[in-house]
This record gives C-alpha cells, structure tokens and sequence, in this order.
C-alpha cells in the first residue's frame, strides 16, 4: 500500500547513483520536460538542513546550494525563508526518527546526525489560470543522500502567513540498490486514497507512476551531457511564463491573419516567445544599469517584422530592415518601423544611437552582428539567433569534426563576439524550433580608451577568416583555444603601427547579400515534361527491381494483387538516372529528394529509400492543422488526374470512388481554388 510504482534499472556504465541525483534535479529545475502542462519551476531557495540526534529537525546551515544563473541567485537570497520554513514544516509531521509517515523511507541514518538538503521551488502552469487565479504551488524538496530518497511536500498558505504541508500529496521518490549492476527507481505516497490532481502541477497518481517514473529511470543511467545551458538560465522562468502569457493572449489574433505562405502557428508564437525573452532582458539591464528609458533597437534581416511590431507595441523605439518587403508589413500599421534595404557591412551602416542590434535568423549578417554592434559605439549590445552557417564571406565550412555542425558554429559566432571584446553569454530559448540556442553580448571585456585597439583586432580576424577560405597556412588561427586578451596582445604584436582604422567603407568587398527577389529552388520551377519523365523513370525502376513486391486487398469478394515494386536508397536511384537529369536536380535545394517528395502521390521516401506509395494503407491524419494551412479536400477532390491509373501496370490500387484522384478526364473537376483567383480578378 502506498506504492505509486517502481521501475527496474541496470546500470552497466557505473552511472547510479550520482545519476539517479542528476535526473531529481532535471525535475526539480526543469519539470516541464516531464510535465507538459508546467511552463517550468522557480527555484525559490536551496541549502542544508540538519536531523538531530533523534531525527529532529534543527535550522539550515549557513552554506546555500545556490545554483548558477539567475534561478541560483534567487535561491541564495532565499535562505532566511528556507530556515523559517523548515522550522515551520517538521513541527508538522509525525514525531520521532525521521518524521515521515509509513511507508516512506525516514529521514537520516541510525543514531547519527544527518545533513539533508532542502529546495524550495514554485511550479509555473503553462496555461493562464482558470478565474479566480490559483495561489502559485509550491513544494519543499528535502534530498536524503544517505537514503537514496527525495521527499515532496506540498505547501499551502493559511490565513495568517504560514505554509502548511498539503498532507494528501506527499510522495518520495527512492533508488534502491538489488545486487551488482541492479537497481529499482521507485515512487511512494503514503495518502495514495487521498491524492488529489488538479490537472496540472499534481497530474494523476498513474502519471507519476508511468510518465514521470519510465522518464526517472532512463535519465538516471543516461550519461551524454547535453551540448547547450539549460533554457531560460539568464531570466526569471516565473517571469516569463507571466509575459508569455499576456503576449500571447495578446497577439494570437496574428494566426487568424497570417498572409505568409509560412505556418503562422510557428512563427507568431516563436516571435512572440523571442519578444518575451528580449523584454524580460532588457527589463533586467534597466535594473542593473538605473536606467527608465526603455532601449531603442535594430532588427537586420528582421523577415516578417512581427518581432520589430511586438516591440515596438510593448515601447521599445526601434526598427526593422530586411532586403525584401513582405505581404505582412502592410498590417501592422505604422507605429511600426519596417525599411526594405540591403546591409552591407560596412562603415555607412552603423547605429551609434541603438542600444541593441537583434539578429533574428539573420543568415548572412549574423556573424557581422557582434562586429557591427563594436563598431556602432561602446554601449551598443547584440542579440543573435543564429540559425542558417554563414562564415563573413560566404557559407561556413566546417573544420572540427569532433562537434555537432550546430555546436561548432555557436562556438564560431561566440568567437566573434570575444574577439569583438564582449562578454558572450549563451542561452536557449523555449520556441518551436531545433535552432534555439542565442548569444548575448551586453559588457565589454575593454575599457572605452582600448576602442582603436579592438577595431584592429577585428579587422585581423576578418582577414584571417577570408584568408582561411582561400588557402591553407602553415600556421593556423586557432580563435576557439585563446581567449579575447590572447588574441588582443596578438594585435599588439601583429599589426603594423601604420595600420589604423578598417580600411574603406565595406569592410569585406566580397561580401553577398541576399538577393532582392528570392529565387525559387525548391523543383518547383522545374518544367512540367522534366518532373514527368524523371517520375516515371523512378517508378519504373521501383516496379521492374527484382524482387517484386505484390500486395493482395479484397475488393467486392476478389482479391486483387498489386505491384508495390521494390524500395532502393536515394543513391541507387541516383546511379540510374543519366548525368544531365542529375546535374539540372543538383541546381535545386533538396536535389532528387525533394522532387521525388514533391511527388506526394506517386513516392514515399522514408529514411532515404524510395518506395511506391501504397495509397491503401493511408491512414487520415489525426492533428488538426491551422484554419489557414488547413488542406482542403473536399474542393480538391478529383482535380488532378491519377497517376497510377494512367501509369501503373495494375493501375490504380484503389477503387475510383475511393481515390482522392480523377480516373481519367470524366472525373476531372476544375479546382475552387482557381475558381476563386478568377472571381477576384474579374
């Protein structure tokens, strides 16, 4: 009884138990990993606490766990609050050794004095709180290392101030060591009948023992430490998840709206997430610095401009420049300061008179960022997302094999900003993306009377960056083993004296914007007669590759057998097709692959092999897309000719009033959509 569930662990790499530590700290700090309804967790305060001889509890030591970044520095402020409270809260348990209730493992070893460590944290819902608003929730973790145990408390104020322990939703999670390389992870609650689950910070006992206890086990034999900080480790989480809220309730009338080709979900909610974050740093720096005037921005390569609108919405004075206009802009009306202009880095593009310089994606200026911002002046800050690799001259090229792509670029552009002289700070963002890690440089490294001297240290690195492109020195540049007052006494030594201030207004003549007009890459410009025949030659390939795969399906009482052909990887289909089809689908991004993905109703690519779609065994789509992206196919509906009744050897594999396909030309019917682009013509 009391029991929640216990999961076998085998711990063959010497993980546990330092590992079993690390994955009740994932929850404790990050239990919206685990939790999807929580936004995050505020840790509160964190230190130690002792047991007595007889299990009683006394007051924290003096020592605070207070963790790195902004959560850490408000635990360490806490630790008065966590002495009252742990004052308050062992008074309420059950008195004698380790006053915990049966059957949670007690508190302390046998007859000695015991250190426990005590976290106080508050669990953040992702979702605005139901009118009136809840109390925000609040746990105290209590850490028994000699036990192997982690006890939750949950605290309710009353009337008078004080917490009381929210008896019916206590629980304990336990590592318990069997024999050898054997282990069990397991999750008590000693008022299982009493439990009570609001949905959100406390889900169901089943969940605790399923979700979180599966997610426990593996993380604590999981032993690859992750490449990036944690998310949110510069800002207040409670603090986000308030501004997040309110902007999003604010701007969700973008999706609605959204003219791009782009999802809307994605976009308006990832800019909305980046406003968030941007608001609550700036908010922070007006803080330490004593400032009231809200800072003015730049945003280069600002795309569709809904950062640019949202802050300058929330009174931020800024603008957005970006080499083409979008349909977009024209919404936002014209408190927003959108400009359609090419940056070319160099001294006529400056902004002495900006706080800060955003790089949103900016793909080709994103390295020229840290460089623009120390040119502009010495209080000039920058913000970048870097997504797309672009080096200062053109497409990075990778040189260290040993680092993820992703890992080695964020180290290149970081390099920038040191050799710049900022303080780089790294940090990951909670939007929908894979590319959510950002660098911050709001300090300099450098007094302002050193400004000539980091202007030439730049300039060295720029060169030797492009130098590096075009041919290999005996001596290479290692940026990413020095630090920024090695590379500075470089510059002291390296650089002739006559060698002032960067040469000409574009500092680097071979730089490559993008292009005004976006071309189209996709195999979508691709002429109709080419897309055909290179279609048909794969299929043909699929259906004669020895050995044919047949599939049966019962139609009306017959079995039917039809051909499926044969999967073979995208290089196989490569090796097939002649030199001249190759080199045209080398000009386009994606190649073979993406026109043979283009050709959704012909060809299946999964995992890089080509298979004959089976349009039998597709299955409808559950997820309801947005109003706007939604496929419409009840007007779509027999618009365009099958492919399989024309060309495939059995035709079609499905009866004709079940394929979403025309039989032939009697079935054709004339698409609404275009009947609709000709009524608004007309």
């Amino acid at each position: 009884m009391g029991l929640v569930g216990t999961a076998a662990v085998r711990d063959g790499g010497a993980a546990l138990p330092r590992g079993f530590w690390a994955a009740v700290r994932v929850w404790l700090e990050k239990p919206q990993v685990a939790n999807r309804r929580l936004c995050g967790a505020a840790i509160e305060a964190e230190g130690t606490v002792t047991l007595g001889e007889g299990g009683e509890a006394s007051s924290p030591l003096d020592a605070v766990w207070g963790g790195g970044g902004h959560e850490g520095r408000a635990a360490a402020a806490g630790a008065a609050e966590l002495g009252r409270l742990w004052r308050e809260v062992h008074g309420q348990l059950p008195a004698g050794h380790g006053p915990l209730p049966p059957p949670l493992t007690p508190w302390g070893g046998p007859g000695c004095r015991s250190e426990l460590r005590a976290v106080l944290r508050t669990l953040l819902p992702r979702g605005r709180p139901v009118d009136p608003p809840a109390p925000p929730t609040k746990e105290l973790a209590v850490e028994d290392v000699y036990n192997g145990t982690v006890t939750f408390l949950p605290l309710e104020e009353n009337s008078e101030g004080k917490y009381m322990i929210k008896k019916c939703n206590i629980y304990q999670i336990q590592l318990t060591h069997i024999k050898n390389e054997e282990w069990s992870v397991s999750i008590v609650a000693p008022f299982p009948e009493d439990w009570f689950s609001d949905g959100i910070a406390y889900p169901k006992l089943a969940w605790l023992g399923n979700e979180l206890l599966s997610k426990l086990a593996k993380w604590s034999v999981e032993q690859k430490p992750s490449e990036f900080k944690s998310t949110l480790s510069l800002i207040s989480v409670a603090k986000y998840s308030k501004v997040y809220q309110d902007l999003k309730e604010k701007y969700k009338e973008m999706v609605k709206v959204w003219p791009e080709v782009t999802d809307p979900e994605k976009f308006v909610y990832e800019d909305v997430a980046i406003a968030t974050y941007l608001l609550i740093l700036w908010e922070e720096e007006r803080k330490q610095k004593g400032f009231t005037k809200k800072q003015s921005f730049v945003d280069l390569g600002c795309g569709n401009g809904l950062l640019v609108h949202i802050l300058n919405n929330e009174g931020h004075s800024g603008r957005g420049i970006d080499v083409r206009r979008r349909k977009i802009w024209d919404m936002y009306g014209p408190e927003t300061h959108l400009e359609e202009s090419t940056i070319m880095p160099g001294d006529s593009n400056l902004f002495p008179d900006t706080d800060w310089l955003i790089g949103n994606h900016s793909d080709e200026l994103t390295p020229w960022i840290p460089v623009i911002a120390a040119r502009s002046s010495y209080s000039c800050c920058y913000f970048v997302l870097p997504c797309c690799f672009f080096d200062f001259h053109g497409k990075y090229s990778r040189r260290q094999s040993k680092k993820t792509q992703y890992r080695e670029y964020l180290d290149f552009v970081a390099q920038v900003g040191f050799v710049c002289g900022f303080h780089v700070e790294e940090d990951c963002l909670r939007i929908p993306s894979t590319k959510r890690v950002c660098l911050i440089g709001k300090n300099r490294t450098y007094p302002p009377t050193e400004c000539a001297l980091i202007d030439k240290q730049i300039t060295q690195y720029i060169n030797s960056r492009q130098t590096c492109a075009v041919v290999t020195h005996d001596r290479k540049v290692e940026f990413n083993h020095k630090d920024d007052s090695d590379v500075r006494k470089e510059a002291r030594s390296e650089l002739p004296e006559n060698e002032t201030e960067t040469a000409g207004t574009i500092w680097m003549p071979g730089f490559q914007p993008r292009e005004k007009v976006e071309r189209i890459r996709n195999c979508a410009s691709l002429p109709r007669d080419f897309v055909d025949d290179v279609v048909l030659s794969v299929a043909n390939l699929l259906l004669n590759a020895a050995p044919q795969k047949s599939s049966s399906n019962m139609h009306g009482g017959i079995t039917n057998t039809w051909n499926r052909g044969e999967s073979l990887s995208l290089k196989e289909v490569a090796e097939h097709l002649n030199k001249e089809t190759l080199q045209r689908l080398k000009s386009e991004y994606g190649g073979l692959q993406t026109l043979l993905k283009n050709n959704h109703q012909v060809f299946e690519v999964l995992n890089g092999r080509v298979h004959i779609r089976d349009w039998r065994k597709e299955k409808p789509s559950r997820k309801t897309k947005p109003e706007v992206k939604r496929c419409l196919s009840a007007e779509a509906f027999k618009t365009r000719l099958c492919w399989f009744f024309l060309h495939h050897p059995d035709g079609c594999s499905l009866p004709s009033e079940s394929c979403p396909y025309a039989h032939g030309t009697g079935e054709l019917r004339q698409s609404q959509i275009i009947k609709k682009k000709k009524h608004i013509q007309e």
